[in-house]
């Protein structure tokens, strides 16, 4: 919570400053500048504004753009396009708090290995939604992916048959295949951005076509129409390079940051495989994380030595949550 006074005087409000709004709002900013920069530029240099207002030539291109995405990308492919852009709009990506419960859940695992039997330890990897180690890290437990992900290799580490490289030479082939999924949607619409220039030339041609029918019409009727067909040629390209092109990049950069999570459990682990005291390799995980997010070595420690805390069931009293 921040605390704010509006004036000498006046009552103290309160107010929370989600990331996720703060990211929607940048977002937003950014198209509002692109597009008054674009429009007040050309009515400042005497363009009439309502000569851009083509909306069939808008309907071609957008048009035509989207049936192509939809052809070219499976149906999983085009629902993830847009997940990852409400992904990318509200800056949905993991924080500090979702990088100590991932520490402390691999911390606590770690525990389990060094001081407990294989039978213990995989009571907590084949049921993770009951294990009680889980159950104290909210934000590992609600990611399935991740958790099938820290399962599938503390299993293995548990087997004993595998040596440190055959596992990290694994670790590395399935984070490559992760990430190749998580950033679909990315390569998708950088396609499509690439195409609209020539999507655009597509709607001008048809323009001029339309103009070539009107020969026989006045000068002004003729320049009108030759004006909207070119405005078919700048709407495929600044949707290009102006919208689509940027709102991918922002898609990459999310959709990687939401990758970041398995490389710190593959760091984490082969130190701890290869000998690491359980603190000593949490260590190795933290530094995977970037310095904007990273907590510090203290807060880690806090955190971790304090161990899971198990979370009451609703079949406890009350008396038990608080």
């Amino acid at each position: 919570m921040r605390e704010a006074s509006f004036a000498q005087g006046s009552p103290t409000r309160y107010f929370r400053w989600d990331r996720r709004w703060s990211g929607a709002l940048l977002s937003f900013v950014g198209i509002f500048i692109t597009v008054a920069a674009l429009l007040g530029g050309f009515a400042a240099m005497g363009g009439h504004l309502a000569v851009l207002m083509q909306p069939w030539e808008f309907v071609i291109i957008i048009g035509t753009a989207v049936g192509t995405f939809i052809l070219a990308n499976p149906w999983k492919t085009v629902v993830d396009t847009g997940v990852a852009c409400m992904q990318a709009i509200t800056n949905a990506v993991p924080g500090q708090r979702y990088y100590l419960d991932l520490l402390g859940a691999l911390h606590a695992l770690m525990r389990e290995l060094r001081g407990k039997g294989r039978n213990e330890v995989e009571a907590h990897i084949d049921d993770p939604s009951s294990s009680e180690i889980f159950k104290a890290f909210p934000s590992v437990l609600g990611d399935p992916s991740l958790l099938q992900f820290i399962c599938d290799y503390v299993r293995l580490i548990i087997m004993g048959n595998a040596r440190t490289h055959e596992i990290e030479a694994l670790m590395d082939e399935e984070i490559h295949t992760i990430v190749k999924g998580k950033l679909a949607p990315y390569h998708a619409l950088v396609t499509v951005s690439e195409a609209m220039p020539a999507l655009g030339i597509v709607a001008a041609v048809l323009g001029v076509i339309k103009a070539m029918g009107a020969l026989d019409q006045s000068p002004k009727l003729l320049g009108g129409f030759i004006g909207a067909a070119l405005v078919g040629t700048f709407a495929g390209i600044f949707i290009s390079y102006g919208v689509l092109s940027p709102f991918a990049i922002k898609i990459k950069m999310t959709r990687e940051k939401k990758c970041r999570p398995y490389i710190i459990v593959k760091q984490t682990l082969l130190a701890f495989m290869n000998g690491a005291m359980p603190q000593i390799a949490v260590e190795h995980g933290r530094k995977m994380i970037s310095s904007n997010e990273r907590p510090s070595i203290d807060v880690v420690e806090n955190e971790t030595i304090a161990g899971p805390k198990a979370v009451p069931t609703e079949a406890e009293p009350k008396a038990a949550r608080a």
